[in-house]
């Protein structure tokens, strides 16, 4: 089927690119997996990269949620003159405090960032972002600090549209890692459209679509906390190695380094710096040696 999975990539493309001009924000970072022993020890790291292929399932996978969403999305009652109830993945517009903090984080690093506008330029603003940092320094720390001024994804029967996707209509009728929101979809689009059923209750519906959000927050969180587990587990037994890393955070009681190899990252406690005493510059997000004036900010790289 070469011909045809050809014939697909080029269409995925097209599908992608599209979706850019129209708004949507590309975040595409490494993800960390691991490699277990017959006992489940970590014993290597390798970063998953989405490739071409990936690509390609992900446009079909959104153009099926999308049009999945318009069907019922637009079809409304000329009785009631409304949607049936249904379940939607909405995700709304950034907060605005957020976004001038990326510009302002942006900037000390020679970059510039639309904070304000409509959404379609701030989306544009992100993506040139995104484009210009990659493979540099401050590449992690800046897709890390977008990636939060997001506001989170959600499932609700009240449509807002899908800003990161730039989709004003978008479900879960087809995503893999997210079985019972999907069940819920089809059990709809079954009493819908193959029973010709009256809309569920929008009350009841509503609540459902609350608890899978928090299961899903839940689920990220164990996921997050199990990466860093696996990841400390792998550096216990490389005590006294050295590393190349970055800062990735500052506060006042140390930074936070990752390490190039494996995105592990660990806190230097200040009461470890021996050569001086250091004072946390909050508005320039540095420690600063008081005698010395050395500097540890955002970006470094250390040993």
């Amino acid at each position: 089927y070469a011909p045809e999975m050809l014939a697909l990539d080029r269409l995925a493309k097209q599908l992608r690119a599209r979706r850019f001009a129209e708004g949507a924000i590309s975040f595409e970072r490494a993800e960390v997996k691991f490699i277990l022993d017959d006992k489940g020890k970590p014993v290597d790291v390798f970063f998953k990269v989405a490739k071409d292929s990936n690509k390609l399932v992900e446009e079909f996978m959104l153009l099926a949620n999308k049009t999945v969403a318009e069907t019922i999305g637009k079809a409304v009652n000329r009785i009631s003159k409304k949607a049936k109830t249904f379940i939607y993945r909405v995700h709304d517009q950034p907060a605005q405090e957020k976004m001038m903090s990326l510009a302002g984080m942006a900037s000390r690093f020679g970059h510039k960032i639309q904070a304000v506008g409509n959404n379609k330029v701030v989306a544009q603003s992100i993506n040139q972002l995104m484009k210009e940092i990659h493979d540099r320094p401050e590449e992690n720390l800046l897709s890390t600090l977008a990636i939060r001024s997001m506001a989170k994804a959600v499932y609700t029967t009240s449509n807002i549209g899908h800003y990161g996707l730039a989709f004003d209509y978008c479900t879960h009728f087809t995503s893999p890692i997210r079985c019972y929101p999907d069940t819920m979809v089809h059990r709809l689009l079954d009493r819908y459209l193959n029973q010709g059923g009256r809309s569920v209750s929008g009350t009841q519906y509503e609540e459902y679509c609350q608890h899978c959000s928090d299961m899903e927050q839940l689920a990220a969180q164990a996921e997050r906390a199990s990466i860093k587990y696996k990841q400390a587990e792998f550096l216990k037994d490389r005590l006294g190695e050295v590393f190349e890393g970055q800062v990735s955070g500052v506060s006042e009681w140390g930074f936070y380094v990752e390490l190039k190899d494996n995105l592990c990252e660990g806190l230097v406690p200040v009461r470890d710096l021996k050569d001086d005493h250091y004072i946390y510059d909050e508005k320039n997000m540095c420690l600063i040696g008081r005698r010395s004036h050395r500097r540890f900010t955002l970006g470094d790289k250390v040993r």
